[in-house]
């Protein structure tokens, strides 16, 4: 599958707020830099204005753009998209899943003029522009009425017919108060962002017809921001919106007998927010005890499966529709960081667009993570505002520093099997009053690079280190950290080992740093996605690392001991267990693994302890850095090389001279050719010592690949 090079595009303003939903016009220029950039697909690009109202966003695909705008480029977002597409770029609209949105506005004495909206001036006469009035058709020389899009209106799973989507479709605390989007809003404005509920069917059925118009306007993929709604509720409490309450008690209605606490009484008739208040509590605690916490276990897992539920409905209406008028259109969606409730939706998505939790300079074990979790799938991953570095790297690159910092970035995603997409006008969050714009000519560089050398770029890797992520192991307690922990507790910087961080995390950054090539294999739950394990996929791995694995399927065992009976080797770090009452199963035994010949247990997530017997590669005279070895279209393979060592004086990476990598491959090397960005590729020497294959790479700047022939 080829890499897909993506561009963040949201194009916000300089020295601006970034004001969701609506992204600031589309101009000719911007695609012609996506050209330049040598883009295919772009990520936040257009057409997002959907979560103010449905006539708003057909405004934003075919509202006439006036002569003076005309005059700088600007375009219809319809005209943007086929622009993208002459110049081999795939245009995405985005639907932004849980923002519903009102705005303050000043009108005309007779309502048919917007005079502000959003950043008022104090003209005209003020009033309020969101779902709520498109909902009441109060604006009719604004606004199409509701009916164009609903004829038969919309109707509640209680049968009551909707007049206010901004309150029918927001989910609730446990007193009944809708929840806000506060990473949205920005201080000081008086807009709202309601944290919609995708459990609610009429919001499904609003963003159907979202989908709809953005198909009509021509995009080639939708892609769909914020998926975990309402499990992401969470961070604020718990959803009691009505379809979650009645969704909830009909999950518990299901269970076996036994699995519900007797305090519940009939689940016919249960209420969890009645239930929590009636004991004292108004949210959902995942680690309480008794009752409780076995009610918020039971409580999370219905969520998750009903996020599962909704992407797959949403998801195939986009295809079906698609088809209904003779189009093929791509999913893409914001997977976030990878956690463990959106494995099946990374299944049901062409393109992944993860957003990082945490942005750092160097972290080659989250992105050895977020390419296995991709499954070989393309993955263009975002930066993230909040907590991480960017607000530093931001203000740096803003008087034209830290370039390595950003090139590192971008290199560093690509050499591990995935692709940073280029920011351009990117999100900075509701309260930095800026954007990201990268510079342009070295992005020029970068992407030239990367493009000129897509033969050697692949999902598949010759890499022999495999580190295990189960994701019922490390459903529970990832749900938790949401909840209660920091990025920066959840991601350990650099060369930290944050004991709230879990075991997998800590293993492939500390594996990932001390420049192990590794893969990450994905052990699904068999629940929420099929569980695929088997014994032949991981006889490729010389070692396989099982860190924090403390919920495994009978089929995930048995593969294990196959692939450990066939002559690999086992690292257990962390709890080691089978998958109990969640899963279906119970009473899984894994004293096989754990009292196989071929199993050792670590006692720390040093990368001695993990894999005593080192690396695959050995890189003399790299600082620090991180590699891995890629499966090209042209060569037995290419190794790539990141330089991490920065000088924070001088703000530049430092070259290393004279690295020497001896790299054990499972194929024979005749030569090899470094390939630098920004300077001629050359032809080196290849000698075999001890086994291993060794090639001098003369100077190292912040990447290099090393293409074997």
């Amino acid at each position: 599958m080829p890499m897909e090079r993506g561009i963040y595009a949201q194009g916000w303003f300089a020295r601006g707020h970034n004001y969701h939903p609506s992204l600031p016009p589309r101009r000719l220029k911007m695609a012609k830099d996506f050209a330049d950039y040598r883009a295919t697909i772009t990520t936040w690009p257009s057409l997002g204005g959907g979560s103010i109202s449905l006539p708003y966003l057909d405004d934003e695909a075919h509202a006439p753009v006036p002569a003076r705008l005309r005059q700088y480029g600007f375009l219809k977002d319809s005209e943007f998209a086929d622009e993208l597409r002459q110049r081999g770029v795939k245009a995405f609209g985005v639907i932004f899943s849980t923002q519903g949105w009102e705005f303050p506005v000043e009108l005309s004495d007779d309502e048919s003029e917007i005079l502000a909206m959003n950043e008022l001036r104090g003209v005209g006469k003020r009033g309020w522009l969101g779902l709520r009035e498109f909902t009441q058709n109060r604006y009719p020389k604004l606004w199409a009425p509701f009916e164009k899009y609903f004829p038969d209106g919309l109707v509640n799973s209680r049968g009551e017919t909707v007049t206010d989507l901004f309150e029918e479709c927001c989910s609730q605390d446990i007193h009944g108060v809708p929840h806000h989007a506060g990473w949205l809003e920005v201080p000081g404005r008086e807009h709202e962002c309601h944290f919609m509920d995708l459990n609610n069917p009429v919001w499904r059925e609003y963003l159907k017809a979202i989908v709809r118009i953005q198909i009509d306007a021509g995009v080639d993929g939708i892609q769909f921001d914020e998926p975990d709604s309402p499990l992401g509720a969470l961070g604020y409490g718990g959803s009691f919106s009505y379809d979650n309450v009645a969704g909830f008690r009909d999950y518990l209605a299901g269970l076996a007998p036994g699995q519900v606490p007797e305090s519940v009484g009939d689940p016919v008739a249960f209420h969890y927010g009645r239930w929590l208040l009636g004991r004292g509590v108004e949210t959902v605690r995942l680690k309480a005890d008794g009752d409780e916490k076995v009610m918020a276990r039971h409580y999370v897992r219905f969520l998750q499966g009903r996020q599962a539920a909704n992407f797959a409905e949403l998801s195939s209406y986009v295809r079906e529709y698609a088809a209904s008028v003779g189009r093929t259109v791509l999913v893409s969606s914001n997977l976030f960081d990878g956690a463990p409730w959106h494995d099946p939706l990374a299944a049901m998505v062409d393109v992944l667009v993860p957003e990082q939790r945490h942005t750092l300079y160097e972290q080659p074990g989250w992105m050895r993570y977020i390419a296995g979790f991709g499954g070989g799938k393309p993955v263009c991953v975002s930066t993230n505002p909040y907590g991480g570095v960017m607000p530093e790297l931001l203000a740096k690159l803003n008087r034209g520093a830290a370039i390595d910092r950003y090139r590192v970035m971008m290199y560093e995603a690509a050499a591990l099997g995935v692709t940073m997409s280029v920011p351009y006008g990117a999100w900075m969050g509701s309260k930095i009053e800026d954007a990201v714009w990268a510079p342009h000519d070295e992005t020029l560089e970068i992407q030239n690079f990367l493009a000129d050398n897509e033969r050697l770029f692949s999902p598949e890797t010759h890499n022999a280190l495999g580190v295990v992520y189960s994701t019922d192991s490390n459903f529970l307690e990832t749900t938790y950290q949401m909840l209660n922990s920091s990025a920066e507790d959840v991601y350990p910087a650099v060369g930290e080992t944050s004991p709230r961080a879990i075991p997998f995390l800590r293993a492939v950054n500390s594996l990932g740093l001390a420049r192990h090539p590794l893969d990450v294999v994905m052990f699904h739950d068999g629940v929420h996605r099929d569980d695929d394990a088997t014994a032949g996929a991981l006889a490729r791995y010389s070692r396989i690392v099982l860190p924090g694995c403390g919920s495994l399927t009978s089929r995930q065992v048995a593969a294990i001991v196959g692939y450990l009976d066939g002559g690999g080797s086992v690292t257990l770090f962390g709890e080691l267990g089978g998958q109990g009452e969640f899963g279906g199963q119970s009473g899984v035994d894994v004293t096989p693994i754990r009292e196989h010949a071929r199993t050792t247990v670590a006692d720390s997530t040093s990368a001695d302890a993990l894999v005593p017997e080192g690396s695959q590669v050995v890189a003399t005279g790299l600082v620090r850095g991180a590699v891995s070895i890629q499966c090209s279209g042209g060569a037995a393979g290419a190794l790539h090389v990141v330089n991490y060592d920065y000088d924070e004086g001088v703000e530049r990476t430092v070259v290393a001279d004279l690295v020497s990598v001896d790299i054990d491959v499972p194929f024979e090397v005749r030569g090899a050719t470094v390939h630098h960005p920004g300077r001629a590729s050359e032809v080196v020497p290849v000698r075999t010592i001890a086994g291993r294959v060794r090639v001098e790479i003369s100077q190292l700047g912040p990447y290099a690949i090393v293409e074997f022939d």
